[in-house]
């Protein structure tokens, strides 16, 4: 199989020749990645990654500093903002170079990040102002909500124009005990504005995932009914069972993850990795697991684990079966 039939077979629910393996791996290490590797394209390159994760595209609130700059924003004056041409053609440059590099020269499935709904207004409000606004203006959020979905969808559909494999939706929901609100204000208030791309993106015919950190498990079904093909990262840390999701979610969406960021690489306990790498990769073997990292790894990872880690995350992908 090539990487893009590797993934795209888990996606569809088959069993891959081998688990395919990625890893977010750019943000805090480029430094000791390319002094070891000579670039972070090379260390990918080393070891075979299948996917490729792309960012870059329109911003949808560019005057958003100077707003901020005296109080925070508040939700009425939030529908006022000049929000951004979604259809600039010149600031999705970075995408189709990303795939120019990883899809038509390497053969990657490429997926790209997109803005979800209370990750991105998070932006405009704050994060503690944004949970006191679900509480006290639903009505007003959720006009700003349905501007945002519009612009989202316009978002994703210039990207699969540009020919990526994956719409990935980024929405942080979830605590490390649940969710950051209840479950009935994510069904009437959030979950609506993400069917807007949701029904776009699948009436294409394209794959679609969600990245969302936490404890999400009292909104699983919703994330079915959405459509979510892939589910980033299922944070075993957080209370998401992989063993749980091969046996009741498994036919529904796939899971990319599988490598804690926050309890497993980079925190010199190299035996505990080891075990975590295979007990994982053995739970992935027949399908249903993108294997990759739960998140950015941090900065105070070593090269030396980091590399160990790949080391064996390529050996197993290769050899491990269930």
């Amino acid at each position: 199989m090539t990487s893009r039939e590797r993934v795209q077979t888990v996606i569809d629910g088959g069993v891959p020749d081998r688990i395919p393996i990625y890893g977010w791996v750019r943000a805090n290490l480029d430094g000791p990645i390319s002094k070891a590797f000579g670039s972070c394209d090379a260390f990918e390159d080393h070891y075979e990654f299948d996917l490729a994760h792309l960012f870059g595209g329109p911003y949808p609130y560019p005057g958003l500093s100077a707003r901020k700059a005296d109080r925070p924003i508040e939700p009425a004056e939030a529908l006022d903002l000049i929000i951004s041409d979604p259809d600039d053609t010149a600031a999705y440059a970075g995408i189709a170079a990303g795939i120019e590099h990883h899809k038509t020269r390497r053969g990657r499935f490429v997926y790209v990040q997109t803005p979800g709904i209370f990750e991105c207004l998070n932006d405009v409000f704050g994060i503690e102002n944004h949970l006191m606004y679900l509480g006290l203006e639903p009505d007003t959020l959720r006009e700003i909500y349905g501007r945002q979905a519009l612009w989202n969808r316009r978002f994703a559909m210039n990207c699969l124009d540009l020919g990526v494999d994956m719409v990935h939706v980024s929405d942080d929901w979830g605590g490390q005990t649940g969710l950051m609100f209840s479950p009935r204000t994510w069904r009437t208030l959030i979950m609506p504005a993400h069917k807007v791309t949701c029904d776009a993106v699948k009436a294409r015919g394209a794959n679609l995932s969600l990245h969302t950190d936490g404890n999400i498990n009292s909104v699983v079904e919703g994330i079915v009914e959405l459509g979510f093909d892939v589910v980033h990262p299922w944070q075993e840390s957080a209370g998401q069972s992989l063993t749980e999701h091969h046996a009741r979610w498994r036919s529904h969406f796939a899971v990319m993850g599988g490598l804690d960021v926050q309890t497993t690489i980079g925190f010199g306990k190299l035996e505990f990795l080891r075990a975590e790498i295979e007990r994982v990769m053995r739970i992935g073997a027949d399908g249903g697991l993108l294997y990759c990292t739960s998140h950015f790894v941090q900065d105070h990872c070593s090269i030396e684990e980091l590399t160990m880690a790949f080391d064996l995350i390529y050996d197993l992908s290769r050899r491990v079966t269930a």
